[in-house]
């Protein structure tokens, strides 16, 4: 993996919340099966969505986004309880396990924009939190080179088509499953046993 065990987290964090609640997230690190198989097996986040970001909803299809030229991303919606887990811990799991964020434009085999590295911050907060934490890996050289993730505002979220969703869990006997997505699910468990859930679908 690109990150040699568990990254420091962020210095500053929300606070976990007194109650039980909602709030979402979203980020896209290359092709959504494998942040999808990530996400889905943290403690605390109640669902995950694979779709698409960054682009319009009349060209958020698979068809179209493939195509390069659409300005979407492959994108996960991830929603969780902010009184179990906080943004800062899903942000450190998407820098250390769900992909490589110094890659521009390509995840492993993937290669094209749809492919980036990308933070949708909802909030001032999510904005905020997002930039300090990278200034800090940098800062750190957690990572061999610079992070390349762009950190912007979120337009809009479009779900994408019923066979992505779960894509890993559902062929975990594809090739591409088992070299490019499995072994993020074993950094998850290795790194951050604290978090990890076994996941068996919806």
């Amino acid at each position: 993996m690109w990150a040699a065990g568990p990254i420091p987290a962020p210095t500053n964090d929300a606070a976990l919340a007194s109650k039980p609640g909602k709030a979402t997230a979203v980020f896209a690190g290359g092709c959504f099966w494998g942040t999808q198989s990530v996400f889905e097996r943290v403690k605390g986040v109640t669902d995950t969505e694979a779709g698409y970001a960054g682009g319009s909803s009349a060209t958020a299809t698979y068809g179209q986004v493939t195509q390069e030229n659409t300005g979407h991303a492959e994108s996960v919606k991830v929603t969780y309880d902010p009184s179990k887990i906080t943004y800062g811990r899903l942000l450190q799991i998407f820098f250390s396990v769900a992909h490589d964020p110094t890659q521009v434009n390509r995840q492993g085999p993937d290669v094209g924009s749809s492919y980036r590295s990308v933070i949708f911050y909802g909030t001032p907060e999510q904005k905020k939190l997002s930039e300090e934490y990278v200034a800090k890996l940098d800062a750190a050289k957690v990572f061999p080179k610079q992070i390349a993730t762009q950190i912007v505002p979120l337009k809009g979220f479009y779900e994408a088509e019923a066979y992505h969703q779960d894509y890993a869990l559902k062929n975990p006997n594809n090739p591409y499953i088992e070299v490019c997505d499995r072994p993020k699910i074993e950094a998850l468990k290795r790194d951050y046993p604290d978090l990890f859930l076994d996941y068996r679908g919806k």
